[in-house]
């Protein structure tokens, strides 16, 4: 009997690690319990346009130094050519999801992929199931991003999300604003946690010891505190993927192999992306991150579930504080991964019967 052919629909094509990361993992996975899964490869020339303006100005309305636009290109260009090696549907407009190819069944997530406010996927109604042609609708660890619980959802996106047969979600919020479906939606964890054998496991450090900085616009006092830690521990910073300028080496071309590379062989990670917790958590590095507004909902449930919530720093806790979590993960991370693992699994198990 041919294997079930299944669609994965997310943010693929976002210029971004994680984007990349959790779609390569969430394909492979799915692969490697027997389907026949693949990409939707969903285009639109009006988001590959607010990508690339994104991919180099990644902190408007502060403008990147163009001195960092060579960097910046050739990172842009390793993660279209790292998707482009992924397997892929046929092309298709995001916009006439009728000329995607048929599926047993199109998984939607994992990322953003119900967040009203996301500035160019806002509204896409293809994330809501809307045209595709398929017997089954299940979605695996999506989320509404920062569009808050309490700013609710109309009826008309509700309505599509009730012909999901099964729905799963990452994040409290998302949960929360789905509560009119009236039905059990289960938290699970982000595909690189869950399918953690796509990712290569972490390398052998080797030469000076050094920490990754993973992320951009962080604030004031958290760039400060860094700085201070690293002086004193002698520890050289390697920023990824973004300029920085506390850090001793910029690795800004950084291809989506490196990100996880060096955060692999780095003793700790700073961060205030979701993606960079969760790089660290894979590698079990210990890490530091200072939640954005947009990200807190990302990252908040991530480190609640796994009791890593030390880990999330504000401003005012102390260098001591600071350097104690910069030194160690809980020694029991593994067991709450385990634990959190197996329950997603009983979801993709009932989701994909």
């Amino acid at each position: 009997m041919a294997a079930r052919k299944i669609g994965v629909l997310t943010f693929h094509r976002s210029i971004n690690y994680g984007s990349y990361w959790q779609a390569r993992c969430l394909v492979e996975g799915l692969r490697a319990r027997g389907l026949d899964a693949e990409l939707l490869d969903h285009r639109s020339r009006r988001v590959e346009w607010r990508e690339a303006r994104n991919a180099f100005q990644p902190t408007l309305p502060v403008r990147t130094d163009p001195r960092h636009f060579a960097a910046l290109g050739r990172k842009t260009r390793a993660l279209i050519a790292a998707v482009d090696a992924l397997p892929l549907s046929p092309p298709f407009p995001l916009e006439d999801p009728t000329r995607a190819p048929r599926y047993d069944t199109v998984v939607v997530g994992s990322d953003e992929v119900w967040n009203f406010r996301h500035p160019w996927y806002s509204g896409a109604s293809i994330f809501f199931g809307e045209g595709l042609n398929t017997d089954r609708l299940v979605s695996y660890a999506a989320s509404v991003g920062n569009h808050d619980a309490a700013d609710g959802i109309d009826n008309h996106w509700l309505d599509r999300l009730r012909r999901f047969h099964a729905i799963s979600v990452r994040d409290e919020n998302s949960r929360a604003l789905l509560t009119g479906l009236a039905r059990e939606i289960p938290l699970v964890l982000d595909p690189c946690l869950q399918f953690p054998n796509v990712i290569p496991d972490a390398a052998t450090p080797a030469g000076k010891r050094y920490a990754v900085v993973y992320g951009h616009s962080f604030p004031d006092w958290f760039t400060a505190q860094l700085r201070r830690w690293a002086d004193r521990t002698n520890t050289r910073l390697v920023t990824i993927g973004y300029p920085s300028q506390i850090a001793d080496e910029a690795r800004i071309d950084a291809t989506a192999a490196d990100f996880s590379s060096l955060i692999a062989g780095a003793c700790a990670v700073a961060t205030n992306f979701f993606h960079g917790c969760v790089f660290a958590i894979r590698h079990n590095r210990p890490f530091v991150c200072a939640a954005s507004p947009y990200r807190r909902n990302k990252v908040q449930d991530l480190t609640r579930i796994l009791g890593l919530q030390d880990h999330l720093v504000a401003e005012g806790l102390s260098d001591t504080a600071f350097a104690d979590r910069l030194a160690a993960l809980p020694a029991d991370l593994a067991d709450r991964l385990a634990t959190a693992r197996a329950a997603s699994t009983r979801f993709l198990d009932h989701a994909l019967a």
